[in-house]
């Protein structure tokens, strides 16, 4: 059985800060929820491009879309 790893979903945010959209996922992982939470402030000040009134974010359990993240995208020729 693999590890639990926890992951950083960054999210934008309506004015209300209530209704939220899964915008990327931070290129990191971590061990537990504390150490998420803990790098929270240092990811999402380098997630201001983001065109949203507010930017949150969210440690979630990690699976097997860590890896699928750095997937490269193939595309089929004609």
């Amino acid at each position: 059985m693999a590890p639990l790893v926890y992951v950083m979903a960054i999210l934008g945010c309506g004015d209300d800060g209530a209704t939220c959209t899964r915008e990327r996922v931070a290129p990191a992982s971590y061990a537990s929820v504390a150490e998420c939470q803990a790098a929270m402030p240092a990811i999402l000040a380098g997630n201001t491009d983001l065109y949203y009134p507010v930017i949150s974010a969210s440690c979630e359990r990690g699976g097997q879309f860590v890896v699928d993240n750095a997937r490269q995208p193939t595309t089929k020729a004609g």
